[in-house]
This record gives C-alpha cells, structure tokens and sequence, in this order.
C-alpha cells in the first residue's frame, strides 16, 4: 500500500457553488476537462474537514465500497480575482494551494431509504465504516450518498473523526464505541455486521491505514499547538484508527445494541 497516490489537477473554472451546510463547496472543471465538486481548505472547518474526507473516502474504497475518485486540486492565486461574490472571492483567497475534489457524478440520485433497497452485505458494511471513522452524517436527514447508473456510492466524509476538532480526550475516544450509530439511516438493514467486521479486520491492516494517513499533504498539518511537529500530528491520525481497529468488537457490539433498540 506505500504505492497509494492521489492525482493532482489544476482548477480552471469555477462552475457553480453547492450552498450546503457552512462548507460552500463548488462544482468546478480541472485541467484534465473533469468537473469535481470541490472541497476548499479556507473554509470554515479548515483542512480538518479536509483530512476527515480524504481518510474516509479512501478508506472505503480499500473496503471495497464506491466513493467518487478523490483529487488533490490545486488553487491559483488568481483563480478568484474576476470571481464577482465577495464571499466567493474571499474563499478561494483563503484557499490557494492544495485542496480536495471528489469527481461530479453527473446525473446522481441522492439516496431516498423508501425508494432505494440496500441488501444487508452493503448496509452493514456502510454501517461498519462509519462506526469506525466516527462518521455521524449518514443519517435519514442528510444520507450522503448517491445512486448512479444504478449502484451506491459513498460521498462526503468530513464530518468524520469529529475528535480532531479538539483533539481532546482523543487516545480515549479512540477506544469508544460510536454512539451515534442509533441514527444510521442503514442501521435497519445491517444484519451482518459480525460476518462483515471479521472481513474488514483482515483487509484493513495498520499498514493500510498508514498508507492513508500519509497522503494528508504537511500543510493541511499545520498550526495544530499540541502536536511538536507534522510527523507527530500524522502519527496521532494513525494511533486513533489502528486502536479503533484493535476495539472494533466493541464497536459492532453497541451497533448491534443500537439496531435491537430501533427494530
């Protein structure tokens, strides 16, 4: 997994922006004639919401889940000088350098629960996922994923690893199961979460997971005062998941609970 990349593309247009939640992302085109729907470092969560999609995005795909290709998109400082929105214009001044595309699904579904059937492999390992990175956006409300040409795919994973917003009590936190799980819009349908997390704990090793945490570019590392350096930072990204992984047990076993209360 040391082979892990990302491609990088330059941003060349600036399509339209998505007015969702305090991010304001943007559907834009790149250098390669791709559009993205691109996630800016200089907004309000900063590179934290960054760091928290690049991992769960690519940890799901290592799970053999769909998420839209992720790339690493690269800002020019006169990209937003013409740009006529003063809110618009400061985000992409607050955003030159590298930031984070995921490819537009062009013609995606948002996911409706009563239109769309999830068989139990699936549910529970969506479920799995996102016990594991904390993820408490997968709810009825906001599912955060999308049909396209007929299959499930995983989108928008910064609002995991909500602990390094603080980083406070995190070696503890690590070791906690994911309480929030009781409002997965998947919960139902996820009756195999035991067969689900022996497959998962063989596939996703400390070394995979390492592989992932290096990919975080050093300045979206930046700033964080109680780490002494980047190397350090990084490394704290990579003890949480692996001690999550050593108590994923645990973790299932208050999904399970969690879904006996729904059902």
């Amino acid at each position: 997994m040391n082979d892990l990349q990302l491609r990088t593309v330059n941003v060349t247009r600036y399509v339209t922006p998505l007015r969702e939640g305090g991010s304001m992302p943007a559907i834009a085109e790149a250098d390669d004639s791709f559009l993205y729907v691109l996630k800016f470092r200089g907004a309000g969560q900063g590179p934290r919401a960054l760091i928290a999609e690049l991992i769960g995005g690519e940890i799901a795909r290592i799970l053999g889940l769909r998420v839209p290709e992720l790339v690493f998109a690269n800002l020019d400082e006169a990209f937003g000088r013409t740009e006529p929105d003063e809110e618009i214009q400061d985000l992409l001044k607050a955003s030159v350098g590298l930031n984070l595309a995921l490819h537009y699904l062009s013609g995606a579904i948002t996911f409706d629960p009563t239109v769309t059937t999830v068989d139990a492999t699936l549910a529970s390992q969506i479920v799995w996922l996102d016990c594991f990175l904390t993820n408490m956006d997968r709810t009825c409300r906001n599912t955060n994923m999308l049909v396209w040409h007929k299959e499930l795919w995983l989108i928008d994973h910064g609002a995991s690893l909500y602990f390094h917003h603080s980083w406070q009590n995190w070696e503890e936190q690590a070791a906690k199961p994911f309480y929030l799980v009781k409002d997965h819009v998947l919960l139902p349908w996820a009756t195999e979460l035991e067969q689900v997390n022996e497959a998962f704990k063989k596939i996703l090793t400390p070394e995979k997971i390492e592989a992932v945490i290096a990919l975080i570019p050093d300045n979206w590392l930046e700033g964080e005062t109680i780490f002494d350096s980047t190397a350090e930072h990084r490394k704290a990204y990579a003890h949480f998941l692996t001690t999550r992984l050593l108590h994923a047990d645990n973790m299932i076993k208050e999904a399970q609970h969690a879904r006996e209360v729904l059902i």
